[in-house]
Protein backbone atom coordinates (compact mmCIF):
# COMPACT_ATOMS: atom_id res chain seq x y z
CA UNK A 1 0.00 0.00 0.00
CA UNK A 2 2.93 2.52 0.99
CA UNK A 3 3.86 1.86 -2.79
CA UNK A 4 0.45 3.29 -4.07
CA UNK A 5 0.60 6.28 -1.53
CA UNK A 6 3.83 7.27 -3.09
CA UNK A 7 2.90 7.09 -6.26
CA UNK A 8 -0.46 9.25 -5.27
CA UNK A 9 1.98 12.23 -3.46
CA UNK A 10 3.96 12.19 -6.84
CA UNK A 11 0.87 13.19 -8.79
CA UNK A 12 -1.34 14.94 -5.94
CA UNK A 13 2.58 17.18 -6.35
CA UNK A 14 2.75 17.47 -10.07
CA UNK A 15 -1.22 18.69 -10.45
CA UNK A 16 -0.45 21.89 -8.62
CA UNK A 17 -4.37 22.42 -8.30
CA UNK A 18 -5.05 21.24 -11.41
CA UNK A 19 -7.11 18.08 -12.69
CA UNK A 20 -5.22 15.01 -12.56
CA UNK A 21 -5.48 11.32 -12.09
CA UNK A 22 -3.95 10.55 -8.94
CA UNK A 23 -3.54 6.73 -9.52
CA UNK A 24 -4.51 4.68 -12.33
CA UNK A 25 -4.82 1.07 -11.60
CA UNK A 26 -6.83 0.58 -14.73
CA UNK A 27 -2.98 0.47 -16.83
CA UNK A 28 -2.52 -3.36 -15.17
CA UNK A 29 0.76 -1.44 -14.16
CA UNK A 30 0.21 -2.27 -10.33
CA UNK A 31 -0.95 -6.28 -9.64
CA UNK A 32 -3.47 -6.04 -7.62
CA UNK A 33 -4.77 -2.76 -7.71
CA UNK A 34 -6.36 -2.77 -11.38
CA UNK A 35 -10.06 -2.64 -10.46
CA UNK A 36 -9.36 1.28 -8.63
CA UNK A 37 -8.98 4.59 -9.96
CA UNK A 38 -8.62 7.64 -8.21
CA UNK A 39 -8.61 11.51 -9.79
CA UNK A 40 -8.21 14.68 -8.39
CA UNK A 41 -10.75 17.33 -9.71
CA UNK A 42 -10.10 19.93 -6.64
CA UNK A 43 -10.70 20.47 -4.38
CA UNK A 44 -12.79 17.13 -4.58
CA UNK A 45 -10.90 13.52 -4.64
CA UNK A 46 -12.96 10.72 -6.55
CA UNK A 47 -12.16 7.17 -5.61
CA UNK A 48 -13.26 4.66 -8.13
CA UNK A 49 -13.26 1.23 -7.68
CA UNK A 50 -14.91 -1.57 -10.64
CA UNK A 51 -14.39 -4.37 -8.04
CA UNK A 52 -15.37 -4.93 -4.27
CA UNK A 53 -11.93 -4.10 -2.10
CA UNK A 54 -11.03 -4.82 1.67
CA UNK A 55 -12.33 -2.01 3.52
CA UNK A 56 -9.14 -1.31 4.76
CA UNK A 57 -7.70 -0.19 1.57
CA UNK A 58 -9.95 2.33 1.34
CA UNK A 59 -9.75 3.39 5.06
CA UNK A 60 -6.32 3.81 4.22
CA UNK A 61 -6.77 6.35 1.43
CA UNK A 62 -9.41 7.86 3.82
CA UNK A 63 -6.62 8.69 6.14
CA UNK A 64 -3.92 9.62 3.58
CA UNK A 65 -6.13 12.65 1.85
CA UNK A 66 -6.87 13.73 5.67
CA UNK A 67 -3.66 14.16 6.31
CA UNK A 68 -2.54 16.11 3.58
CA UNK A 69 -1.76 19.89 3.75
CA UNK A 70 -1.13 23.00 2.04
CA UNK A 71 -2.92 25.14 -0.20
CA UNK A 72 -4.63 21.97 -2.62
CA UNK A 73 -5.46 20.20 0.14
CA UNK A 74 -8.37 18.30 -0.52
CA UNK A 75 -11.86 19.42 0.86
CA UNK A 76 -14.04 16.06 -0.29
CA UNK A 77 -13.74 12.41 -0.67
CA UNK A 78 -15.69 10.63 -2.96
CA UNK A 79 -15.79 6.84 -3.46
CA UNK A 80 -17.77 5.81 -6.38
CA UNK A 81 -18.69 1.56 -6.25
CA UNK A 82 -18.77 1.34 -9.77
CA UNK A 83 -19.25 -2.70 -9.62
CA UNK A 84 -22.67 -2.39 -7.95
CA UNK A 85 -25.74 -2.21 -10.24
CA UNK A 86 -26.95 0.98 -7.78
CA UNK A 87 -23.30 2.74 -8.79
CA UNK A 88 -23.80 3.70 -5.23
CA UNK A 89 -22.19 7.13 -4.55
CA UNK A 90 -20.36 7.40 -1.34
CA UNK A 91 -19.50 10.88 -0.10
CA UNK A 92 -16.80 9.93 3.17
CA UNK A 93 -16.61 13.74 4.27
CA UNK A 94 -17.27 16.95 3.01
CA UNK A 95 -15.29 19.87 4.40
CA UNK A 96 -16.16 22.86 2.06
CA UNK A 97 -19.84 24.35 1.53
CA UNK A 98 -19.33 22.71 -2.47
CA UNK A 99 -22.83 21.29 -3.77
CA UNK A 100 -21.71 17.90 -5.41
CA UNK A 101 -24.45 17.76 -7.17
CA UNK A 102 -23.50 21.30 -8.72
CA UNK A 103 -21.28 22.32 -11.29
CA UNK A 104 -17.50 22.58 -10.47
CA UNK A 105 -14.94 24.38 -12.19
CA UNK A 106 -11.63 22.81 -12.73
CA UNK A 107 -8.34 24.02 -14.63
CA UNK A 108 -6.33 21.99 -17.01
CA UNK A 109 -3.72 23.54 -18.75
CA UNK A 110 -4.03 26.75 -17.44
CA UNK A 111 -7.95 26.98 -18.93
CA UNK A 112 -11.13 26.30 -17.27
CA UNK A 113 -14.00 23.75 -17.32
CA UNK A 114 -17.04 22.73 -15.47
CA UNK A 115 -17.23 19.49 -14.58
CA UNK A 116 -19.55 17.53 -12.81
CA UNK A 117 -17.89 15.54 -9.91
CA UNK A 118 -20.60 12.88 -8.97
CA UNK A 119 -21.43 11.70 -12.58
CA UNK A 120 -20.59 7.88 -12.54
CA UNK A 121 -19.13 7.98 -15.85
CA UNK A 122 -18.05 11.19 -17.27
CA UNK A 123 -17.96 14.65 -15.53
CA UNK A 124 -17.37 16.81 -18.53
CA UNK A 125 -13.72 16.47 -19.21
CA UNK A 126 -11.68 13.25 -19.61
CA UNK A 127 -8.67 13.39 -18.36
CA UNK A 128 -6.40 10.77 -20.32
CA UNK A 129 -6.74 13.23 -23.47
CA UNK A 130 -4.76 15.98 -21.31
CA UNK A 131 -2.07 15.87 -24.09
CA UNK A 132 -4.44 15.70 -27.46
CA UNK A 133 -5.57 19.40 -26.35
CA UNK A 134 -1.81 20.40 -25.00
CA UNK A 135 -1.17 19.15 -28.61
CA UNK A 136 -4.10 21.08 -29.94
CA UNK A 137 -3.58 23.98 -27.88
CA UNK A 138 0.40 24.13 -29.03
CA UNK A 139 -0.55 24.08 -32.81
CA UNK A 140 -3.99 26.08 -33.44
CA UNK A 141 -2.49 29.21 -34.81
CA UNK A 142 -4.64 30.92 -37.04
CA UNK A 143 -5.96 27.51 -38.08
CA UNK A 144 -9.75 26.43 -38.98
CA UNK A 145 -10.54 23.86 -36.97
CA UNK A 146 -13.34 21.38 -37.11
CA UNK A 147 -14.33 19.14 -33.83
CA UNK A 148 -16.32 16.42 -34.41
CA UNK A 149 -17.59 14.19 -31.45
CA UNK A 150 -16.99 17.51 -29.86
CA UNK A 151 -18.89 16.20 -26.28
CA UNK A 152 -17.86 19.31 -23.87
CA UNK A 153 -16.03 20.94 -26.12
CA UNK A 154 -12.36 20.45 -24.54
CA UNK A 155 -10.68 20.56 -28.17
CA UNK A 156 -12.45 23.58 -28.71
CA UNK A 157 -11.20 25.54 -25.47
CA UNK A 158 -7.59 24.03 -26.39
CA UNK A 159 -7.84 25.54 -30.20
CA UNK A 160 -9.08 28.97 -29.49
CA UNK A 161 -6.65 29.74 -26.45
CA UNK A 162 -3.92 28.66 -28.72
CA UNK A 163 -4.88 31.34 -31.60
CA UNK A 164 -7.53 29.42 -34.09
CA UNK A 165 -9.32 31.73 -36.36
CA UNK A 166 -12.81 29.73 -35.96
CA UNK A 167 -13.39 26.12 -34.69
CA UNK A 168 -17.01 24.32 -35.19
CA UNK A 169 -17.58 22.03 -32.65
CA UNK A 170 -20.49 19.07 -33.76
CA UNK A 171 -21.91 16.81 -31.37
CA UNK A 172 -25.32 15.13 -31.17
CA UNK A 173 -25.97 16.32 -27.60
CA UNK A 174 -26.89 19.80 -27.56
CA UNK A 175 -26.42 19.26 -23.56
CA UNK A 176 -22.83 18.55 -24.11
CA UNK A 177 -22.77 21.44 -26.71
CA UNK A 178 -24.23 23.55 -24.20
CA UNK A 179 -21.50 22.90 -21.96
CA UNK A 180 -19.35 23.47 -24.35
CA UNK A 181 -20.25 27.01 -25.22
CA UNK A 182 -19.94 27.48 -21.02
CA UNK A 183 -16.27 26.49 -20.77
CA UNK A 184 -15.87 29.21 -23.62
CA UNK A 185 -17.31 32.14 -21.54
CA UNK A 186 -15.12 30.76 -18.72
CA UNK A 187 -12.03 31.21 -20.74
CA UNK A 188 -13.64 34.54 -21.78
CA UNK A 189 -13.28 33.36 -25.63
CA UNK A 190 -14.74 35.49 -28.56
CA UNK A 191 -17.67 33.67 -29.22
CA UNK A 192 -17.81 34.59 -32.71
CA UNK A 193 -15.38 32.26 -33.65
CA UNK A 194 -17.03 29.24 -32.49
CA UNK A 195 -19.68 27.24 -33.70
CA UNK A 196 -22.12 24.67 -32.03
CA UNK A 197 -23.81 22.32 -33.95
CA UNK A 198 -26.33 19.62 -32.18
CA UNK A 199 -26.48 17.15 -35.66
CA UNK A 200 -26.11 13.34 -36.44
CA UNK A 201 -22.72 13.90 -38.12
CA UNK A 202 -23.71 11.26 -40.97
CA UNK A 203 -26.40 13.67 -41.99
CA UNK A 204 -24.34 17.10 -41.80
CA UNK A 205 -21.77 16.57 -44.40
CA UNK A 206 -23.17 19.48 -46.33
CA UNK A 207 -23.31 21.61 -43.31
CA UNK A 208 -20.08 20.86 -42.63
CA UNK A 209 -18.11 21.13 -46.15
CA UNK A 210 -19.95 24.32 -46.70
CA UNK A 211 -18.19 25.59 -43.32
CA UNK A 212 -14.61 24.28 -44.76
CA UNK A 213 -12.17 23.15 -45.91
CA UNK A 214 -10.72 22.74 -42.34
CA UNK A 215 -6.97 23.13 -41.91
CA UNK A 216 -6.97 20.81 -38.66
CA UNK A 217 -9.94 18.28 -37.87
CA UNK A 218 -9.47 16.05 -34.58
CA UNK A 219 -12.18 13.21 -34.66
CA UNK A 220 -12.48 11.69 -30.80
CA UNK A 221 -15.72 9.59 -30.79
CA UNK A 222 -16.97 6.97 -28.46
CA UNK A 223 -15.42 3.53 -29.25
CA UNK A 224 -18.88 1.84 -28.65
CA UNK A 225 -22.36 3.53 -28.47
CA UNK A 226 -24.85 1.73 -29.56
CA UNK A 227 -27.50 3.44 -32.20
CA UNK A 228 -24.76 6.06 -32.58
CA UNK A 229 -20.88 5.29 -33.51
CA UNK A 230 -19.28 1.80 -33.62
CA UNK A 231 -15.47 2.79 -34.30
CA UNK A 232 -15.00 -0.88 -35.93
CA UNK A 233 -17.88 -0.67 -38.10
CA UNK A 234 -18.21 3.50 -38.24
CA UNK A 235 -14.77 5.01 -38.41
CA UNK A 236 -14.34 4.27 -41.90
CA UNK A 237 -17.12 6.45 -42.99
CA UNK A 238 -15.98 9.50 -41.55
CA UNK A 239 -12.39 9.23 -42.85
CA UNK A 240 -13.56 8.53 -46.14
CA UNK A 241 -14.99 11.86 -46.08
CA UNK A 242 -12.24 13.98 -45.16
CA UNK A 243 -10.77 14.93 -48.70
CA UNK A 244 -13.83 16.84 -48.90
CA UNK A 245 -12.83 19.09 -45.85
CA UNK A 246 -9.67 19.68 -46.43
CA UNK A 247 -6.74 20.65 -48.75
CA UNK A 248 -2.79 20.32 -49.08
CA UNK A 249 -1.25 20.97 -45.55
CA UNK A 250 -4.42 19.69 -43.85
CA UNK A 251 -3.93 17.92 -40.52
CA UNK A 252 -6.09 15.68 -38.68
CA UNK A 253 -5.67 14.05 -35.17
CA UNK A 254 -7.35 10.71 -34.60
CA UNK A 255 -8.38 9.52 -31.22
CA UNK A 256 -9.52 5.81 -30.48
CA UNK A 257 -10.04 4.80 -26.80
CA UNK A 258 -10.91 1.11 -27.39
CA UNK A 259 -8.55 -2.20 -26.20
CA UNK A 260 -9.61 -3.92 -28.49
CA UNK A 261 -8.50 -2.19 -31.34
CA UNK A 262 -4.74 -0.73 -31.92
CA UNK A 263 -3.53 1.56 -33.97
CA UNK A 264 -3.14 -0.18 -36.91
CA UNK A 265 -6.57 -0.37 -36.84
CA UNK A 266 -6.36 3.96 -37.77
CA UNK A 267 -3.25 3.25 -39.75
CA UNK A 268 -4.88 0.96 -42.23
CA UNK A 269 -8.58 2.86 -42.20
CA UNK A 270 -6.38 5.88 -43.50
CA UNK A 271 -4.32 3.83 -45.99
CA UNK A 272 -7.29 2.60 -47.52
CA UNK A 273 -10.29 5.77 -47.46
CA UNK A 274 -7.69 8.65 -47.56
CA UNK A 275 -4.52 7.85 -48.45
CA UNK A 276 -3.82 11.38 -48.91
CA UNK A 277 -2.78 11.71 -45.43
CA UNK A 278 0.48 10.35 -44.12
CA UNK A 279 1.28 9.56 -41.02
CA UNK A 280 3.18 11.96 -38.67
CA UNK A 281 3.37 10.43 -34.97
CA UNK A 282 1.40 9.23 -32.37
CA UNK A 283 0.74 11.50 -28.96
CA UNK A 284 1.76 10.45 -25.97
CA UNK A 285 -0.77 9.56 -23.53
CA UNK A 286 -0.34 11.71 -20.34
CA UNK A 287 2.06 10.28 -17.26
CA UNK A 288 -0.46 9.95 -14.57
CA UNK A 289 -1.98 6.94 -17.33
CA UNK A 290 0.32 4.76 -17.64
CA UNK A 291 -0.50 1.39 -19.15
CA UNK A 292 1.71 -2.24 -20.28
CA UNK A 293 0.10 -2.28 -23.48
CA UNK A 294 0.26 1.22 -24.72
CA UNK A 295 -2.06 -0.24 -27.75
CA UNK A 296 -4.95 -1.17 -25.54
CA UNK A 297 -4.66 2.38 -23.87
CA UNK A 298 -5.65 5.73 -25.64
CA UNK A 299 -4.20 5.93 -29.28
CA UNK A 300 -3.98 9.59 -30.52
CA UNK A 301 -2.01 9.69 -34.22
CA UNK A 302 -1.61 12.56 -35.91
CA UNK A 303 -1.85 12.61 -40.30
CA UNK A 304 -0.93 15.71 -42.18
CA UNK A 305 -2.34 15.49 -46.37
CA UNK A 306 0.35 15.93 -48.91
Amino acid sequence: MQQILDLITGQFNAAEGEVRRLFHGRGRSYPGYEQLIIDLLPPVVIIRLFAEHDPAVIDGLDEYFRQLAGDYKPQVLVVQHRYRQDDVIEVRWNHSDLDLDDVLQVQELGLSYNVRPLRNQNSGLFLDMREGRRWVKDHSTNKRVLNLFAYTCGFSVAAIAGGADKVVNLDMSRGALNTGRDNHRLNQHPMQKVQFLGHDLFRSWGKLRREGPYDLIVIDPPSFQRGSFVASNDYKKVLRRLPDLTEVGSELLLCLNSPQLDSQFLLQLVEEFCPEFSFVERIENPVDFPDIDPEQALKVLLFKKS
